[in-house]
C-alpha cells in the first residue's frame, strides 16, 4: 500500500491480537501490490494477454467479488482496470464466477486496487478485532483511510475535522463516526503528490481527473468507502448527482475551481 497504518485499540488488547491485526493487513498488501510478485501481478500477466487464470488467494477473490458489486454501485465510476493509456481497458472486459476464482478477460486488461486496498485491509483488521471482542478501536492508513469499531473510548461518537486541502490550517469539514469507515479522495492537496500516487483517471475516456475536488465518503466497510469517494471525484455530472443523492449515505463533494471549501451544489457540478 505504501502508506503508514496506525492501529489504536482501548481495553483488554495484548501483542498476539495487535500482531493477528496487522498481519491481516499484510496478506491484503501481499495479495493486492503490483509493485512486487504477488498473486494479482500473477492475474495481470494472464489478464494482460486476454487469458483466464484460476484465483486461490482468498484476499485477492474476496476483493473481486467487492470490486464487482462496487463497480455496479458507483454505475461504472469505480473501475481499477481504467488506464490512460488505453482507453478501451475498463472492468467490463473481466468476467469471473460467483466466488471470484475464476477471471478472464476478454481483451488486454490490468488491475491497478489503489486505494481500495487500504479500505480492504483496514476492513480486516477490524474483523480481526471485532471477533476478539474489541470495542474501542481506531484504524487509520495514511490519514485518508480511517475505521472506527464501537464509540469512542470516552463515550459518544469518534470526531474528526477533515482539513482544507488547499489551506490545511482551515477545516473543510467536521464528521463524526460510530462502528464507520470514512475514506477521503482528492485532486488536490499535498498527498497527491506523493512519488507512490497513482494519478486518478477517468474510465471510459482514459483522461486523468484534473478539476480540484475533494470527495468524502462514510459507509460500515471501508472498501466501500473508497470506492464510493473514488468514485464521486471522477464522476460525470449526472452521476455524480446520483451518488450524492442517496439519503442513505453521507457522501459529500467539494469543488474548489469557483469557491473554496464548500460543498458543489448538485446543479454545479462541472466536468
Amino acid at each position: 500500500m505504501g502508506t503508514r497504518v496506525e492501529l489504536h485499540v482501548f481495553g483488554a488488547a495484548d501483542d498476539k491480537l495487535l500482531g493477528a491485526a496487522r498481519r491481516a493487513i499484510e496478506a491484503v498488501d501481499d495479495a493486492l501490490t503490483i509493485h512486487r510478485p504477488s498473486p494479482t501481478t500473477a492475474l495481470n500477466e494472464c489478464l494482460r494477454a486476454g487469458g483466464s487464470a484460476v484465483v486461490t488467494n482468498r484476499e485477492l477473490s474476496d476483493a473481486l467479488l467487492q470490486i464487482a458489486d462496487g463497480h455496479m454501485l458507483t454505475h461504472g465510476w469505480f473501475d481499477p482496470v481504467a488506464d490512460a493509456q488505453e482507453t478501451s481497458a475498463r472492468w467490463s472486459a473481466i468476467a469471473s464466477d460467483r466466488d471470484g476464482t475464476h477471471v478472464s478477460a476478454s481483451h488486454p486488461v490490468a488491475l491497478d486496487f489503489g486505494g481500495f486496498g487500504k479500505g480492504f485491509a483496514l476492513d480486516r483488521a477490524c474483523a480481526v478485532l471485532r471477533d476478539a471482542g474489541v470495542v474501542s478501536a481506531l484504524l487509520s492508513a495514511g490519514e485518508s483511510s480511517i475505521a472506527v469499531i464501537g464509540e469512542h473510548p470516552l463515550g459518544g461518537a469518534w470526531p474528526f475535522a477533515v482539513p482544507h486541502p488547499l489551506d490545511p490550517d482551515t477545516v473543510l469539514i467536521e464528521l463524526e463516526l460510530v462502528d464507520e469507515a470514512l475514506s477521503i479522495s482528492s485532486t488536490v492537496g499535498a498527498g497527491t503528490a506523493a512519488p507512490e500516487r497513482s494519478a486518478m483517471i477517468r474510465p471510459g475516456d482514459g483522461a486523468i481527473a484534473s478539476i480540484p475536488r475533494t470527495a468524502i465518503a462514510i459507509d460500515q466497510l471501508g472498501a466501500r468507502a473508497e470506492m464510493i469517494s473514488t468514485g464521486l471525484l471522477v464522476a460525470d455530472k449526472d452521476d455524480a448527482r446520483r451518488l450524492l443523492a442517496d439519503g442513505s449515505a453521507r457522501r459529500f463533494l467539494f469543488d474548489f475551481a469557483d469557491e473554496a471549501a464548500m460543498p458543489v451544489h448538485l446543479s454545479r457540478i462541472s466536468c
